[in-house]
């Protein structure tokens, strides 16, 4: 492995170390200083599976994905909290709220756009290790490719679902972000020709769809694992079983995991292909 995937692994186990001995620093900044050590040993493994990773081979691309992930996260936070440009996020919440939050503005958005960089590396890698390892010979039978007017509904259906949350403000609909950007974006990078595990599908190759949503549900359990003994954390309010939690998470919550990695593949890759970045083809 790549020396800067033990580099990861040393500051996981340092960052655990330090939070358990109750370092406070590093328990405030815990999300941010993890994940990035996860970021880090998920790209060597990628680099030692694949020869191509962020860190080794990619680094534009990666630089890309990280910009893009701190964009729609904040994205998913306007989602989060109509109101968070008078309010702010940890205190108007919808769905989720930050708890322990450093009192110094600056530093608070340090420590947001930090964590926010992760999200989409921490995704992407974990999809590309799973699907070399596990999934490359997935194989199903080729769809047909859809009609014009089934890739106009799917668009228009995921566009009702982007603007209905924020009309109608209910914790009862945050759901619909989680799917919304998948239904819009996801036909548009198929008919454009971009990276689209729709037209994988279309070519019976499966690998993708499944190493994305394997992908989320990967790092969705690891966000909650990690999140539930920091000190500056998050925690959810929603409206139905949610008092049955797996740490913060309610048990329901963890269904969205795999569609928001699909959410977000679509999201970078309607990003990526908007800007015409990279010849390469991307991963995972």
């Amino acid at each position: 492995m790549k020396p800067h995937g033990w580099l990861g692994l040393a500051i996981i186990a340092g960052a655990e170390a330090a939070l358990f001995g109750g370092q406070p620093l590093v328990a405030r900044w815990f999300t941010p200083i993890v994940w990035t050590g996860y970021v880090l040993f998920v790209d060597a493994l990628a680099a030692r599976l694949t020869g191509r990773s962020y860190f080794t081979t990619d680094r534009v691309e990666g630089v890309l994905v990280a910009l893009t992930s701190i964009a729609c996260w904040w994205l998913f936070e306007l989602y989060n909290a109509p109101r968070f440009w008078r309010g702010g996020a940890h205190a108007t919440g919808l769905w989720w709220r930050y708890h322990g939050l450093e009192p110094n503005l600056f530093l608070r958005r340090v420590g947001y756009d930090w964590s926010f960089a992760t999200i989409f590396p921490a995704l992407f890698l974990t999809a590309t290790v799973l699907r070399a390892a596990l999934f490359r010979r997935a194989r199903v039978t080729p769809w047909r490719r859809p009609s014009r007017t089934v890739h106009r509904a799917l668009v228009a259906i995921g566009a009702a679902a982007t603007v209905i949350p924020l009309v109608l403000v209910s914790a009862w609909l945050v759901p619909l972000v989680w799917m919304a950007f998948a239904l819009l974006l996801e036909p548009l990078n198929a008919r454009e020709g971009r990276p689209s595990w729709l037209a994988d599908l279309r070519a019976g190759d499966a690998s993708r769809l499944l190493a994305l949503l394997a992908s989320g549900l990967v790092c969705g359990v690891l966000w909650e694992f990690w999140n539930y003994w920091a000190a500056t954390k998050w925690t959810y309010t929603v409206p139905y079983l949610g008092d049955v939690k797996i740490f913060e998470m309610p048990v329901l919550g963890y269904l969205g995991f795999p569609a928001f990695a699909l959410e977000c593949f679509a999201m970078y890759h309607w990003v990526r292909g908007v800007l015409r970045a990279g010849s390469a083809p991307p991963l995972p």
